[in-house]
C-alpha cells in the first residue's frame, strides 16, 4: 500500500523559512510526478508546486515563484518544499501528492495525482 509521509510543518514568522519533507512508502518511485498543494481555512485547495520525478523538471504558481523550492530525492523515495520569505498568506495545510503517470500538463490539477499525503500545518504569525 502506497504511503505519503510529510514532516517539516510547523510555526513561522513572516520573512522566515521552513522546509517540508514527504516521504513515499509502499513502492519505489519511478515515474510521474510530486506536487505539493495547499488548502487555507475557508479556502479551496490549491497547487503549489510540482516536480516531475524524471528529469525533475519543475512548476509553481505564481503567489511562491522565487520563494519556494521543490526539490526530490530519488534514492529517498522523497520530495522537499523549501519555503523561504514566507508571509502570513502561506498560512495553510500542505499536502504531498504523487501520481505515477502524471503528465506534464496534469502537474498543477489534483485529478493528476492519485496518492496523497494526510497534511502537515504551516501558521506564519508574528
Amino acid at each position: 500500500q502506497v504511503q505519503l509521509t510529510e514532516s517539516g510543518g510547523g510555526l513561522a514568522q513572516p520573512g522566515g523559512s521552513l522546509k517540508l519533507s514527504c516521504v513515499v512508502s509502499g513502492r519505489t518511485v519511478n515515474s510521474g510526478a510530486m506536487g505539493w498543494f495547499r488548502q487555507a481555512p475557508g479556502k479551496e485547495r490549491e497547487f503549489t508546486a510540482g516536480i516531475k520525478w524524471i528529469g525533475g523538471a519543475s512548476y509553481y504558481a505564481d503567489s511562491v515563484k522565487g520563494r519556494f523550492t521543490i526539490s526530490r530525492d530519488k534514492g529517498k523515495n522523497t520530495v522537499s518544499l523549501q519555503m523561504n520569505n514566507l508571509n502570513t498568506e502561506d498560512t495553510a495545510v500542505y499536502y504531498c501528492a504523487y501520481g505515477s503517470g502524471t503528465i506534464t500538463s496534469s502537474i498543477p490539477h489534483q485529478y493528476g495525482y492519485n496518492y496523497w499525503g494526510q497534511g502537515t500545518q504551516v501558521t506564519v504569525s508574528s
